[in-house]
Parts: structure tokens; C-alpha cells; sequence
């Protein structure tokens, strides 16, 4: 059993899912393991992970606005120390999760045909955030 682990910066543009699906398989094909579990764990609390589809563009942009609705800037919170969308950026976050198992085979991440790995960010304006990959697993034979 062989474990390796990297982090991935990601700067983002500000409201959108960002995908990160390449360079995640990328590290993985890299690391020498063949089989395994790979986690993906972002380390922000307003921003999040998701996996979803990665060919039609019009699901991301649906995503994004369908979690305005659900978590509206203005909308009376206490908490808005950074900004009016700093609660809802948290409570997006809540939704989405901020961990990821993927199962990896042949040295790659077992997606389905149209997944992709995303980062969702959850803020308006543009961050640096930081992704922990976490492969555990055996090598290729």
C-alpha cells in the first residue's frame, strides 16, 4: 500500500464552478498508483467540491444560480463580517460538501463519462484556494 498527497492552488474568478478535473488526473497518473482512493479536500469554508457535468456549460451556470436562490445575499443574516455574501457563501458550502472520494483504477480517477470534478466558488470576488489530494492505494504491477 503506497499513499501520496499534493495540494492544488486554484484561483478562482469569483462566483462560478471551476474545474479541476485535469489537473487532478494529471497528479493521480503521476503518483504511480494504480489502484485506490483518492480523496479531493478543499480547504475553505466558502468554497466547496462537487462532482457534475462537465459537456453542456448551461448545468454549471443552473448550479450557481440555483444556490443564489437558495442562499440569497441580504437576506437578514447576522453573520457578514467579509460582505453580504459571505453567509451564503457558508451556507453553499454546507450543501456542496468540502470533501470528495473518487476511486481510481488503471491510474486515473473512475469518472463517468461526463463528470467532472469541480471547485465551486462561493464568494463574488476572485480567491487562491487550496485543494488537499489524498491517493492511497497500490502500484502498478
Amino acid at each position: 500500500m503506497e499513499q501520496a498527497q499534493f495540494v492544488i492552488d486554484v484561483a478562482t474568478r469569483g462566483r462560478a464552478m471551476h474545474e479541476v478535473t485535469r489537473e487532478i488526473g494529471r497528479w493521480v497518473a503521476g503518483t504511480g498508483i494504480a489502484t485506490g482512493l483518492l480523496t479531493v479536500f478543499c480547504r475553505h469554508t466558502s468554497a466547496s467540491l462537487t462532482i457534475q457535468e462537465n459537456a453542456a456549460p448551461d448545468v454549471r451556470l443552473d448550479i450557481v444560480d440555483w444556490l443564489d436562490r437558495i442562499a440569497p445575499e441580504n437576506a437578514g443574516w447576522r453573520h457578514d463580517d467579509e460582505g453580504p455574501d459571505d453567509m451564503p457563501a457558508h451556507l453553499k458550502s454546507v450543501l456542496t460538501g468540502v470533501s470528495l472520494s473518487v476511486p481510481v483504477a488503471e491510474g486515473r480517477p473512475l469518472l463517468g463519462t461526463w463528470q467532472g470534478i469541480y471547485l465551486v466558488e462561493h464568494r463574488a470576488r476572485p480567491h487562491r484556494r487550496q485543494l488537499v489530494l489524498h491517493l492511497i492505494g497500490e502500484p502498478a504491477r
